[in-house]
């Protein structure tokens, strides 16, 4: 499918940009580029991204989106979707978070991987094991710049995959002292379970995801180089945070993780 005309992409990315800055969530975009054009959605998360690298913002890695079978039928993609983090998107754990910073914020845990070498086209899960440096437990922040979360798959790739920020435990974790896939997870809201899953839930184990990541990066032109974070994919289902609270991710066999909003708008602290 044709990326559509330039000036559908850029009235796109204003929509979201201008939704960002405003705090105010906007219509879908889908109407500029069509319901199911995964390349315009690209196309405009781009402009999106040199836009914001253009006002002194740092590229540090990517996440993973979409790892999920029951969430690729919802979006009638077979596939996941994949957007860009930012260095102000990277928090450290145990911060306060301002809730005011987010539109609409969901949480979800997973897995960051942090590469120690570059990653290529031909990446196999081999690769991506001898590539990576460490993994740390992580919970992402997701976010959605389109009212009440209405997306399909070209509205969430464009909105750089509704991402929000991302943060990081400080356990780090050698791959080579676990086995992902068999591994399980508890997100905790005031002591209470409210989301659990195992790293299975990501194409089978996260090492499968980021080894898609690196094919379908450096397809389009932007492979995964040493030093990147990865976040891999969810371990199981995203929880709204709809007021101040304490959301705890504990992964068996890797360690844990608390990301903490609050309604004042205090920064959160940048790793």
């Amino acid at each position: 499918m044709g990326v559509p005309p330039d000036g559908a992409i850029s009235a796109a990315a204003e929509r979201l940009l201008r939704a960002e800055r405003e705090g105010v969530p906007a219509g879908p975009v889908r109407d500029l580029l069509g319901a199911s054009d995964i390349d315009a959605g690209y196309a405009v998360q781009n402009r999106i991204i040199e836009h914001k690298i253009q006002r002194g913002s740092r590229a540090v890695g990517r996440k993973i989106g979409l790892t999920s079978e029951s969430v690729q039928r919802q979006f009638g993609v077979y596939q996941p979707d994949f957007g860009v983090l930012l260095d102000d998107m990277v928090l450290a754990d145990r911060t306060d978070i301002a809730l005011s910073r987010f539109s609409q914020p969901r949480v979800e845990a997973e897995i960051a991987f942090v590469l120690g070498a570059d990653l290529t086209a031909e990446a196999t899960v081999a690769d991506v094991v001898r590539a990576t440096d460490f993994v740390l437990p992580a919970i992402e922040i997701v976010d959605s710049r389109i009212a009440d979360w209405d997306i399909r798959i070209s509205d969430t790739v464009a909105d750089n995959a509704s991402s929000g920020a991302v943060v990081l435990g400080a356990s780090p974790k050698r791959l080579s002292e676990l086995d992902l896939a068999t591994l399980g997870m508890t997100l905790e809201h005031h002591g209470e379970p409210v989301s659990t899953g195992a790293g299975a839930a990501c194409l089978g184990s996260p090492v499968n995801a980021v080894s898609w990541l690196a094919r379908e990066v450096a397809r389009r032109g932007r492979p995964l180089r040493a030093g990147e974070v990865i976040l891999a994919g969810a371990w199981g289902p995203m929880v709204p945070v709809t007021a101040p609270g304490s959301y705890l991710a504990r992964f068996e066999g890797i360690g844990e993780v608390r990301a903490s909003f609050i309604a004042e708008s205090k920064e959160a602290t940048p790793v």
